[in-house]
């Protein structure tokens, strides 16, 4: 064990005396945290602010999954048409909600600001626990550190298209976008250092934001917009990629409904800083898809039946299809202007929750001393209690990837497909693993969720989708696209693979050794 990093152990506390829901205090959480965290062999470094409801709507605006539909629109139309777009959503619904419960119940077993690299590292046969892990380590922190680029970039565009509605001398360049991009990443530093301690309050009434706007935008739409028929919407599919096949164009427009889906785990890694997390974190993962599902569905539908002709509104000088339909639908510029205003502010604080996110999934991989600099990543500063190291390279990261979208003129299709593909690698091998375990007939660990007999069969359709997913987006929206419209994404994706098996082979085996090393055995 003299490889083990530094860990410190909280053993002043009693298990068997004390209710595991007893209250202990903002440090500590409660008595089935202190507990947890005591198993794992982590020392708890984060402040414990987070409650149900707070990280509830942490969740649910990192998800948003209804502003996501209305933004990433465009791919899906083109790709699918109103028809291809409501079905795909509703199959990746179904899937996504069996990978949903299966990471509820690995987060129920081992609640840590890790995540997937860790329940690798628990779960997988022991053999591969090191390697396994270190690599899905490495993926997780390209998964989330692309998601905040992505949330960021989407709002800064939204706030480009925003003035191409209002001017319509204005001439659109690329670098205007990277630089409201970066603008946008620097607000959601702000939230995520100085103001890091009303983060709780902040989610809380931006959960009440987020279900007021979905009916400010709705009912609008539902009054005063177009009306298609229902053979129409239903029927209708587009393959304006060229894929010579709707069933395809329909798959290749799945990054869509995917991309406003995703984020199930992130809940996780902000696991050491809720209280009661075991039983918080799946109640909340859960709750999220549940609620963020049924308003992304009846969003999609009633996009759908107002979006009006779909080659005119997916040629808007915007940029983005649901800002001419917002148009369209109340004849008004200061009307459009005002709901597009509110899709920007909600996509905003989707990059501050990205962000949040991506710097304590670095955090925990960097205490485990799974990346270079690993002292300078871990660093809680006393009276911050935050990763504020962290924070301040993802804000680095976001801003140098939002920089791709002056060389390309399908940057936020790269960026989400680099993040898709790194985060959906994470689940299926953490899945796969438990998957394992279940089918050799392997106890797993105690939880307060579980699946029961169900959790193989769900564990099965979890990764069958997850795989169909996994290849559809490496596609670039058209086939044989020019060089600026390729999929580069696979590159990037391939290029850190690479880089980490570099790193791992001349130091990181040496220092690395699994976060399953650090675990306490019960007795």
């Amino acid at each position: 064990m003299s490889k083990l990093a530094d860990v410190e152990i909280s053993s002043h506390l009693d298990d068997e005396q004390l209710d595991g829901n007893t209250f202990l205090g903002e440090k500590e959480g409660t008595a089935n945290d202190v507990k947890d965290m005591r198993r794992m062999g982590k020392q708890q470094q984060l402040r414990r602010n987070f409650g149900f409801l707070s990280i509830f709507g942490f969740s649910m605006i990192l998800m948003s999954t209804w502003e996501s539909q209305l933004g990433t629109a465009a791919f899906a139309l083109g790709n699918g048409g109103t028809g291809g777009l409501i079905y795909v959503y509703i199959g990746t619904a179904v899937g996504f909600s069996m990978v949903i419960i299966s990471m509820a119940e690995m987060a129920s077993m081992a609640p840590t600001a890790g995540g997937q690299y860790h329940w690798v590292s628990e779960f997988a046969p022991r053999r591969a626990q090191k390697v396994l892990s270190y690599f899905i380590g490495w993926l997780c922190v390209l998964g989330w550190q692309a998601g905040t680029a992505s949330g960021c970039f989407l709002a800064g565009t939204e706030i480009q298209g925003l003035i191409v509605l209002n001017y319509p001398n204005y001439v659109y360049q690329n670098w205007h976008g990277s630089l409201l991009t970066i603008a946008v990443v620097l607000v959601c530093a702000i939230f995520n250092t100085f103001l890091a301690k009303r983060l709780p309050l902040v989610e809380g009434i931006v959960l009440i934001l987020h279900i007021a706007g979905f009916f400010a935008i709705i009912v609008p739409l539902w009054i005063l917009g177009p009306r298609s028929s229902s053979q129409e919407v239903w029927t209708t599919f587009e393959d304006a990629g060229g894929w010579g096949n709707n069933g395809l164009a329909c798959l290749v427009g799945i990054i869509s409904p995917v991309v406003s889906m995703l984020g199930s785990d992130a809940a996780t890694h902000m696991s050491e800083e809720l209280r009661n997390a075991s039983k918080s974190l799946p109640t909340s993962m859960i709750s999220t898809a549940i609620f963020n599902g049924s308003l992304g569905l009846i969003m999609v539908i009633t996009f759908c039946y107002t979006v009006g002709d779909i080659n005119s509104v997916l040629s808007t000088p915007t940029g983005y299809p649901f800002i001419q339909v917002f148009y369209n639908a109340t004849g008004s510029t200061s009307g459009a202007t005002a709901m597009t205003s509110l899709m920007i502010a909600l996509s905003t604080f989707c990059g501050m929750t990205n962000m949040a996110t991506a710097s304590r999934q670095l955090f925990a991989f960097a205490r485990d001393r799974g990346v270079p600099f690993s002292d300078f990543f871990k660093h809680v500063p006393v009276g911050w209690d935050v990763p504020l190291n962290a924070v301040i390279f993802s804000v680095l990261i976001s801003s140098l990837l939002a920089l791709i979208n002056i060389g390309s003129t399908i940057t936020f299709n790269q960026i989400t497909s680099l993040g898709l593909c790194a985060l959906l690698s994470s689940y299926m091998v953490s899945i796969s693993c438990v998957a394992l375990k279940r089918i050799r007939g392997e106890p797993l660990l105690p939880a307060y969720f579980r699946l029961g007999r169900l959790g193989l069969p769900i564990n099965i359709i979890s990764l069958g989708f997850l795989v169909l997913a996994y290849v559809m987006i490496f596609f670039p929206p058209a086939i044989q696209p020019p060089l600026n419209a390729m999929n580069w994404s696979v590159v990037i994706y391939f290029g850190v693979l690479v880089l980490s098996a570099v790193y791992y082979m001349f130091r990181g085996r040496y220092v690395y050794v699994g976060p399953v090393e650090y675990i306490r055995k019960s007795e």
